[in-house]
């Protein structure tokens, strides 16, 4: 039904489906008709024949379900805004617009938690701290009796790189000389909200400076656990909530805990032990996006309080941190008060300006127009800009279910404050139809076998069809149904009843109706050109033009003629295509605009070497087979070449260079070649100067050989007289002399010996043994 299916329309529809009415009359639909046609606009339905009690049309509902009257104190409970609960009974596609009221309470309670810097170089601020506590309470004051005060303080984690973990250095990083400083800490809740500024001041004057290594702070570390330890801090539930952050640094945000191998991401818990944060040293700094989204969750405001040095830094961090402010320090701090003050009452005027929603169910819209001299309407947030406090503001709240969904809600509230809107959302998604007796009673206009259910036959079991009338009998439903599928597809293509086996097909939105064996065919859906069907020219049938003479193409669109697709020699696409709509498909890789020239294909200077060598030279692998292995080519031989195309040159099977050149004809593999007579064959060897040159070669080689045996039995008789050379030089001569008769009887082997004097007694003889 209608009713139950528009909504999955896209958003252009919207407009339709919100105008969607059902029509429960019977006998409503004409034979062939589907019932989809009960569904219409109420006019429509109307003038087909449907009486206005016949119409179903449900309407959005609008239940308030809790009212509460605005009020400074109601059993102690400010109450700022109303309703409080609204249950919604949405038709999808259909808004519903309703009034949320919010006037400011004068007087609500205020609770602001002092979170410190005490790094060494905030000990001339601490100073001026110590006696801040009534100027405080003075200045909140003067914005409500009900104000409450705390103090924390924070350096950074006491690990390397951001602290000296030297144990003296630990239990005291300050200046040697500085004899009050406080042992390292990461953050310490010093004092709860109290209302008492005696305690303020005692709490914060037993403080003491401290230190660290680095320039940024553990600030994200504090703020963190200050938002989410709410029972340690004390907050009210009531009150507005500031935490005021005061330093004169940077801080470390997530990611930065790595330096010191702390991987561990932070965890958005509490984890406060004897007023000291536990796992700075086990849990890396929060994200700035995790430290926004606890800020906003339990509705506290920022202040940040910080020297002109780091003012740039924290605008950025302000900017994505919500309800957040930044105000300028003087380097000792004496403005803080003033500080405060001013930025709260900018912050307050703002607060009360803001309404907004927590996560809304997928498929809801919700917009807001502020009712108000200075508003904009949107999507995101009602804001009022500036009104006079005290003040009352109403916004006008739309909201929109774009699907069917039951039991969803999300909560409207203004910034910072607790007050909040409840919207549970259901949806209506069927229609509440009237019938002519009890549901399942058999009816006539069913033939007695099946009950009215809006209008519609709902058939007992053993009976189907549009009015009940078919039996089905012995027969199984499910193989009568199969009948009614094409491969096994949407029975009848999902344009007809399966009757008996058989399908009854609809009508279509023209008022034809769908045919074929399974409802597959209608006249109606053919392609179109010029925004005609089968462009004026021709008849659809089932899905395809049908085209009168002269007219071809997918839908009709071109003249039949082939005029642009001749070629000069009057062929048609040369023979390498078919012409369709005036106009060249070629195969094969050739191209238009007349399949001439087809860049892909391989050369046929390559293809057609051996047609051309047997037709020109009766020889290669064709020789014995060539006027049918090559009849598509007729050639001739020519001393000179006519054509005009490029010259082949191409080696035949016995070496020879063959020249030639090939002009396709009409067709694919049609060619007409012209040879040229004469081929450049390589000269015979000569073998005469082969067998000389191998002599000459042999003979050359031996006489190297020679020349090298030579020069090598050189070089080992010049070894050895060196090596002689060198004996001598070693060798230790004697003067000996001897007589005459005793030289020549001395047995001695001489091997070397010379003549030294020769006179008439003695010769005198250098010899070597």
């Amino acid at each position: 039904m209608c009713c139950t299916l528009p909504f999955l329309f896209e958003k252009n529809f919207r407009l339709l489906i919100k105008e969607c009415s059902y029509c429960n009359k019977q006998n409503f639909t004409k034979a062939g008709e589907q019932d989809a046609v009960r569904c219409n606009t109420r006019a429509n339905l109307i003038r087909r024949g449907c009486k206005e009690n016949e119409i179903i049309s449900p309407l959005n509902k609008l239940n308030i379900a809790k009212d509460d009257p605005l009020s400074a104190s109601e059993n102690g409970q400010v109450v700022q805004m109303r309703p409080q609960k609204i249950d919604l009974d949405l038709r999808p596609g259909l808004p519903v617009s309703f009034n949320v009221s919010f006037k400011a309470a004068e007087g609500h309670p205020v609770d602001l938690y002092y979170l410190m810097d005490l790094s060494y170089s905030m000990k001339d601020d601490l100073a001026n701290v110590k006696v801040l506590g009534t100027d405080l309470f003075a200045a909140l004051r003067k914005i409500t009796n009900h104000a409450r005060i705390g103090f924390g303080a924070f350096v950074d984690k006491t690990v390397l790189p951001y602290t000296n973990t030297n144990k003296e250095k630990l239990l005291k990083p300050c200046d040697e000389n500085d004899q009050q400083c406080q042992a390292a800490f990461g953050y310490r809740h010093v004092l709860s909200l109290t209302p008492n500024k005696n305690d303020f001041e005692a709490e914060v004057k037993k403080q003491f400076i401290s230190g660290n290594l680095d320039s940024p702070e553990g600030s994200l570390d504090a703020m963190m656990q200050a938002a989410v330890c709410e029972d340690k801090i004390g907050w009210n539930s009531n009150s507005t909530r500031l935490i005021v952050l005061t330093t004169d640094a940077g801080f470390h945000m997530a990611g930065d805990g790595k330096l010191a191998g702390i991987l561990e991401p932070n965890d958005e818990q509490c984890h406060m032990e004897n007023n000291l944060y536990v796992k700075s040293t086990e849990m890396d700094y929060p994200s700035v996006g995790q430290l926004a989204t606890q800020l906003e969750k339990n509705r506290i405001q920022t202040i940040f309080a910080v020297t002109q040095n780091v003012e740039s830094v924290y605008k950025e961090l302000s900017k994505m941190i919500p309800k957040s402010e930044v105000g300028v320090l003087s380097s000792d701090s004496k403005n803080v008060v003033e500080l405060i003050e001013k930025v709260f009452f900018s912050l307050s005027h703002y607060l009360y300006l803001t309404i907004t929603h927590d996560s809304l169910p997928e498929n809801v819209r919700v917009v807001y127009r502020p009712i108000c001299s200075h508003g904009e309407k949107s999507e995101n947030q009602g804001v009022c800009d500036q009104p006079e406090f005290p003040f009352q503001v109403i916004f006008e709240i739309t909201v929109t279910a774009d699907l069917c969904m039951e039991n969803k809600f999300f909560t409207i509230s203004p910034r910072g404050i607790k007050d909040t809107l409840t919207v549970t959302i259901n949806t209506t998604c069927k229609c509440q139809c009237d019938t002519a007796g009890p549901i399942g009673d058999p009816h006539p206009h069913c033939n007695n076998s099946g009950s009215i259910s809006c209008g519609i036959c709902r058939c007992n079991k053993g009976h189907v069809g549009q009015f009940c009338n078919c039996k089905i009998g012995d027969k199984d439903e499910h193989t009568l149904r199969a009948s009614c599928q094409k491969d096994n597809g949407t029975e009848c293509e999902g344009r007809g009843d399966c009757v008996c086996g058989r399908c009854e097909c609809h009508n279509t939105d023209s008022g034809s109706q769908y045919y074929g064996p399974y409802c597959e065919c209608d006249d109606d859906h053919c392609e179109k050109f010029q925004n005609q069907q089968c462009g004026g020219k021709g008849k659809c049938k089932c899905g395809k033009c049908d085209c009168n003479p002269g007219f071809e193409g997918s839908a009709c669109q071109c003249k039949t003629s082939d005029e642009a697709c001749r070629t000069i020699n009057n062929s048609v696409c040369n023979g390498r295509g078919s012409c369709k709509c005036n106009q060249c498909e070629c195969r094969g890789g050739y191209q238009r605009p007349h399949c001439l020239e087809c860049p892909g294909c391989t050369d046929p200077c390559q293809t057609k070497v051996n047609c051309i060598e047997c037709l020109g030279f009766e020889s290669g692998p064709f020789k014995k087979n060539c006027s049918e292995a090559c009849k598509t080519i007729s050639s001739k031989i020519v001393e000179k070449f006519t054509f005009t195309s490029k010259e082949c040159k191409q080696k035949d099977s016995e070496g020879c260079w063959m020249t030639f050149k090939l002009v396709q004809l009409v067709g694919e593999d049609n060619y007409e070649a012209e040879i040229r007579k004469q081929r450049e064959c390589p000269p015979p060897p000569n073998f005469i100067a082969i067998i000389g040159g191998s002599i000459a070669a042999v003979a050359l080689i031996g006489i190297l050989l020679l020349m090298l045996i030579k020069l090598l039995l050189y070089m080992k008789d010049l070894k050895e007289f060196k090596k002689f050379e060198n004996e001598k030089k070693k060798s230790k001569w004697a003067e000996v002399r001897h007589h005459s008769e005793l030289f020549v009887q001395t047995e001695i082997a001489v091997t070397h010996f010379r003549l030294v004097s020769l006179d008439s007694d003695c010769v005198v003889v250098l010899v070597s043994c």
